[in-house]
């Protein structure tokens, strides 16, 4: 069980008290939400997008997926999926597929999904395929402060 540097390095630079929830290895954010025994509308998944102003963080709950049409609509940018090897540049402190919900720690812009901001604690990936990291609902909130909020999962 680690956490990326970066994200540990973010939250206790801010003094923001957190958690590590270990569990079995597990591939996407659901399957964690599983295996750590945790309601998988608490944890955070984390898709990066791009489009021609730069790089995006969106923010949903693993049960949810990003609504790139709405995203679109909403935002007035043509985002899209960015592709892998930006993704692995990017978070190169974490393990390929474990995207922490954390883009200021990574100075990336974000947007989260409403849904999120309602929960009492919520839970991200802290780097690898083995840990979440774990918020009260206020703490998470805190840190979405400087990012955009909107309703685009589904």
């Amino acid at each position: 069980m680690t956490i990326a540097r970066a994200i540990e390095q973010y939250l206790v630079s801010h003094h923001i008290p957190f958690d590590l929830v270990e569990h079995p290895r597990a591939m996407s954010s659901a399957r964690a939400a599983e295996l750590a025994h945790v309601s998988g509308r608490q944890v955070a998944k984390s898709v990066l997008l791009e489009d021609k102003e730069g790089y995006l963080l969106a923010i949903v709950p693993s049960t949810r997926r990003v609504d790139l049409g709405k995203l679109h609509r909403d935002l007035g940018r043509q985002v899209g999926l960015a592709v892998e090897n930006d993704v692995y540049a990017i978070f190169a402190d974490c393990q390929p597929g474990a995207v922490p919900a954390l883009a200021a720690a990574y100075d990336l812009e974000s947007i989260v999904d409403d849904s999120l901001l309602d929960e009492d604690e919520v839970y991200f990936e802290a780097g690898d395929h083995e840990a979440l990291v774990h918020l009260s609902g206020l703490q998470f909130n805190e840190l979405m402060t400087g990012g955009t909020r909107g309703h685009f999962a589904r």
